[in-house]
């Protein structure tokens, strides 16, 4: 079986450098000198082609299909002495998958469902503990999102499966939105995150999951950093303390019970405005036999030329995942190509940044201020242990809009060549000729 374990953060979440895309946003209900209440809304849609069919969609005539969600509820703060404050918050989530179900076949097309999404609260020191600066310590509990560095590990509990692998008493559907990752909340957190946006920080935590395709893996971690003008430099050690031992032994995760998994990485220009270097190796000791220890490790350079007509950048990244490597809650962070790498790769055919070496070229430019267009290549190697089974490559066009305050637009084209069709060992059913696949998505907050 197929490890599942890829996520998706929707655009919403996404960083670019020069378009204001919507995120979860707010509408003041009530407010007065020490507190404000709001209501948030959030929503998002997606439409979806592909003309082949990989893994588990069984009718293998490629598929067309929808997804979409709408999230709601309210936050708010409550401001104390010293600056001290008492935040939180609650909303629900309304989403589903129509159509053929997705390409992959991890929905079906019949998914739908409205359940509770975040409920936290935390509380902010102001200016109570001055050796730590403003805020400099936050602690928070309850059901929410969580991400670490540049989400190559943990990204929130992002993977939104359907009901195409459900089967043998096993459930793994969310209700819905599998690309767009309608529920992205760690079921259980605790959080203690140290110091501010300079100098030496920290995050000490526990997360909890709830989501039967990741086997309601618990685990606990810390999470040092060093934020300096050239860069942020990061330390993060992960240990795993339990799964559902039914469903990980059916997705092959058993080893995340007592799993010790330590990465050390760099964002930043190291001084030189127009560069952007970003790099992060991890080494993971696995919890029993079921798995081999495992490296990963990426290097990425870009250059913006600002000065230039449309301020295009070029960005070149290679990445390596061992055979048995576990990507735990990577996820959708800085833009397209982080961390799912190709749009048909990562979310249909595989492979599912485990055992893959992955050569990446990006390209992107903004030809108005609200608007951006790119390309993105991706070329998958010495996959399947070694076999070549899942080797590929792919082209994705893409652009982003933002059409106003409160309107996101995102068109992309893929397309992508397998060396395998399924028959051979691949993933592609029928034949490894080129598949040409298309999305839009479309983001609303108010």
């Amino acid at each position: 079986m197929h490890q599942s374990k890829h996520v998706r953060h929707a655009l919403l979440c996404a960083f670019t450098t020069a378009i204001a895309i919507p995120s979860a946003s707010a509408v003041e209900l009530s407010s007065g000198t020490d507190y404000q209440l709001n209501a948030d809304l959030e929503l998002a849609a997606g439409l979806f082609t592909s003309d082949k069919s990989y893994l588990y969609d069984t009718d293998q005539d490629g598929a067309q299909w929808q997804e979409g969600y709408i999230k709601y509820g309210l936050s708010g703060h409550y401001s104390m002495a010293n600056d001290t404050t008492v935040y939180g918050g609650v909303n629900a989530i309304s989403s589903g998958t129509w159509g053929d179900g997705d390409a992959g076949g991890f929905s079906t097309g019949d998914e739908s469902n409205t359940d509770l999404e975040d409920a936290w609260i935390g509380f902010k020191s102001g200016s109570l503990l001055p050796f730590l600066g403003q805020d400099g310590l936050d602690i928070s509990v309850g059901s929410q999102n969580f991400a670490i560095g540049d989400g190559f590990l943990i990204n929130g509990d992002a993977l939104n499966l359907g009901e195409g692998l459900n089967g043998g008493g096993l459930d793994f559907s969310r209700g819905g939105a599998y690309w767009l990752a309608a529920r992205k909340a760690f079921n259980k957190t605790a959080l203690v995150q140290i110091g501010g946006d300079e100098g030496l920080r920290s995050d000490l935590f526990w997360i909890e999951s709830d989501n039967n395709a990741q086997a309601d893996t618990e685990l606990t971690g810390i999470n040092l950093e060093y934020a300096a003008p050239g860069g942020t430099f990061g330390l993060m050690h992960l240990k795993g303390l339990d799964v559902n031992a039914r469903y990980a032994q059916a997705l092959g995760l058993t080893a995340r019970d007592g799993q010790d998994t330590t990465s050390l990485r760099y964002q930043g220009n190291a001084g030189v405005e127009p560069l952007f270097l970003s790099a992060e190796f991890v080494t993971q000791d696995q919890g029993d036999a079921s798995r081999e220890d495992a490296d990963a490790w990426y290097a990425e350079a870009g250059w913006s030329f600002d000065q230039q007509l449309w301020s295009p950048s070029v960005n070149i990244r290679y990445s390596t995942f061992d055979k048995d490597f576990d990507p735990l809650f990577f996820g959708f962070n800085r833009g397209y190509g982080t961390w799912f790498q190709g749009e048909v790769a990562a979310n249909y055919a595989g492979p599912f940044n485990s055992d893959t070496d992955v050569l990446h070229v990006g390209v992107k430019a903004y030809p108005a201020p609200a608007v951006a267009v790119g390309a993105l290549f991706f070329d998958f190697s010495d996959t399947a242990r070694g076999s070549g089974s899942l080797d590929s490559q792919e082209l994705d066009l893409y652009a982003e809009w933002g059409v106003n305050d409160h309107l996101f637009l995102s068109p992309l084209v893929g397309f992508f060549k397998p060396e395998k069709r399924a028959a051979d060992g691949g993933s592609q059913f029928r034949d490894n000729d080129l598949n040409i696949y298309a999305q839009i998505i479309a983001v609303i907050s108010f």
